[in-house]
């Protein structure tokens, strides 16, 4: 019998780099953390020690493409590395900033800070997603922004260090989501302004789908496991305390409209758990009542490892050796349901204690 719920995987999600938003020969991880070792939003790097360094994106991936030098970025003036994990069944996306910079500017209050820019477009949707790409180039400047400003795709400009003001400016109409319980941030640093010195960054956030400037009505994106999703990122680098303008717009993306477009992303896969982290088996289900009328019960084997044996007991005297049960309770009650797994790694057993009931 079929799954009662499939996991269907994004066309984009198959395809590899091969579908890549923008440079399609590149596809970029996203490490998977045990549900036991997320990371501590603390600025200390130890959490990340157990990620591969495969998933370390550097200065070596970044181009200036507003400036004109290309990828030839002098790492004695800056230097940074990225990494980005997120946790199987939570709404997270977990980020390490590691940078030196020769000269950090963050004396001056607004968006004159060196910047780390962050857009995330988790369901693929694309397209331009700021007020002045509006289709309707008709419509009020500032209508467009509480109607489509950020809404699909989000883009933080988070600044490094943040003395004095916000940890982020959201460029849309929610600024909400930079606040807890939708993200949270901490830094390390010695250094002062004008100084150079080496900053930590750690944080996570929370993508949306659909971000509209009220959250009672934001859609929270699901973070399906092997799926792709669009990011890019760029760096702001501010040299000159006189001057407001940046020396660098260094991008993921290779491609400025980054910023702004959702289409001008990169593909970033939401990778399996590491074989470390991994029991060889181990019993898993759900379950979703379909007729409380009829108190018929869908069962589903979500077990992970060789399986090649399934025992379910009901918890009411039944059982059954299918994969994907449908089972029908005879009379109302709380029910202790227990699925029994076997194969060449042993055997493994998961009770779900009166989480069944029907009336």
């Amino acid at each position: 019998m079929k799954p009662f719920f499939v996991l269907t995987l994004a066309v984009l999600g198959h395809a590899g780099g091969l579908l890549a938003l923008e440079r399609p020969d590149v596809e970029f991880k996203i490490f998977q953390f045990p549900p036991d070792k997320i990371p501590r939003i603390d600025a200390k790097t130890d959490d990340w020690a157990i990620v591969p360094d495969s998933f370390r994106i550097g200065t070596d991936q970044l181009s200036d493409t507003v400036k004109g030098h290309g990828r030839n970025i002098d790492p004695s003036n800056l230097d940074v590395k990225v990494t980005v994990g997120w946790v199987k069944g939570m709404p997270h996306l977990y980020f390490l900033y590691e940078a030196f910079d020769n000269y950090w500017d963050f004396a001056r209050a607004g968006r004159y800070n060196d910047i780390f820019e962050l857009v995330v477009d988790a369901d693929l949707s694309g397209g331009p997603f700021i007020k002045t790409e509006h289709p309707y180039k008709k419509l009020d400047k500032m209508k467009a922004h509480f109607l489509f400003h950020g809404l699909h795709a989000q883009n933080y400009h988070i600044m490094t260090p943040h003395e004095g003001q916000d940890w982020a400016f959201v460029w849309g109409s929610q600024p909400w989501v930079k606040e807890l319980p939708w993200a949270n941030a901490a830094y390390a640093y010695d250094f002062k302004p004008g100084e150079s010195g080496k900053l930590i960054l750690e944080f996570w956030m929370t993508p949306f789908d659909y971000a509209p400037p009220e959250p009672a009505r934001a859609v929270v994106s699901k973070l399906m496991e092997n799926e792709v999703i669009g990011m890019s990122w760029s760096i702001l680098d501010y040299d000159d305390v006189n001057k407001e303008d940046y020396e660098g717009f260094w991008n993921l993306s290779h491609k400025t409209t980054m910023y702004g477009n959702a289409s001008d992303l990169v593909a970033f896969r939401l990778m399996p758990l590491d074989e470390r982290f991994r029991k060889p088996l181990d019993a898993k289900w759900a379950f979703r009542v379909l007729d409380m009328q009829r108190r018929l019960v869908a069962f589903q084997d979500m077990s992970e490892g060789d399986v090649e044996s399934w025992k379910w007991d009901f918890g009411d005297g039944s059982r059954s050796v299918e994969q994907h049960p449908l089972h029908t309770y005879g009379q109302a009650g709380e029910y202790v349901v227990t699925l029994r797994v076997e194969g060449p790694a042993g055997s493994s057993r998961r009770t779900k204690v009166r989480d069944v009931a029907v009336h």
